[in-house]
């Protein structure tokens, strides 16, 4: 059961929530990270930074905070789970400008952050090419043992891919209110990472752009709670 007004954090006494892909055990993190342990590889997708001063840019005044609240959570992650590579699925930046406007501060975490890792950026359909002056790799897609790295999931079938851009969420009855989470969404085959970024939206696991990518029998929302990662059928998920 999902506890009531449970809040989207990261808890560092967190419950590890196994998942399967294509017989491979990893960990679902319930700030919405994945952890691979047999590679101590670390996986998040969609941290879409400088979103707010993209906005303001724009006319649309938000907080300016929210590429230090996400590298903040993501940094409790790396002392967390101590990786050795480091994958960004994808729109790590809001737009192609993102990176050039990051402060020292949050230019100097990153660099913290990625020393002594492999750390890799995934292209995104926000950020299609490299920037300068963040460290890191940067490639289109990522494949390592029975697993692809990529940033939009392919509309054929792809075993072992693992993707972000769809930003999943799932809605759910509880205790005669809808409570609404961001959640990973996976049959077994492949999986769909939530967004991590502080100010990125989400999508309904039962919409058809991601319905449809997986096996409707199987389909589970891994939705994300304070301390622990809880499994819901999609079929028992409420459309918005």
């Amino acid at each position: 059961m999902l506890a009531q007004g449970d809040p989207l954090a990261f808890g560092r006494e967190a419950k590890e929530h196994a998942i399967g892909i294509v017989g491979v055990t990893v960990v679902a993190d319930p700030a919405g990270a994945l952890f691979w342990a047999d590679e101590k590889l670390l996986v998040v997708a969609d941290l879409h930074l400088e979103k707010g001063s993209a906005f303001a840019a724009r006319g649309v005044l938000l907080p300016p905070y929210d590429t230090a609240s996400t590298l903040t959570r993501l940094s409790r992650l790396v002392e967390r789970y101590c990786p050795r590579i480091v994958v960004a699925l994808g729109d790590s930046f809001h737009d192609g400008g993102g990176a050039a406007r990051i402060d020292a501060g949050a230019r100097a975490t990153l660099g913290a952050l990625q020393h002594g890792r492999d750390w890799y950026w995934i292209a995104g359909n926000h950020d299609p090419e490299p920037a300068d002056g963040i460290g890191g790799r940067f490639a289109d897609t990522l494949g390592l043992g029975q697993f692809t790295f990529r940033h939009e999931p392919s509309t054929t079938l792809c075993e072992g891919e693992i993707a972000g851009h769809l930003h999943p969420r799932a809605r759910v009855a509880q205790r005669g209110h809808a409570v609404s989470r961001r959640c990973f969404a996976g049959d077994g085959r492949r999986l769909v990472m939530p967004a991590f970024g502080a100010y990125a939206g989400g999508l309904n696991i039962r919409d058809r752009a991601i319905a449809s990518l997986f096996a409707p029998s199987a389909l589970t929302a891994h939705m994300l709670g304070k301390s622990r990662v809880y499994a819901v059928a999609a079929t028992q998920c409420l459309p918005d």
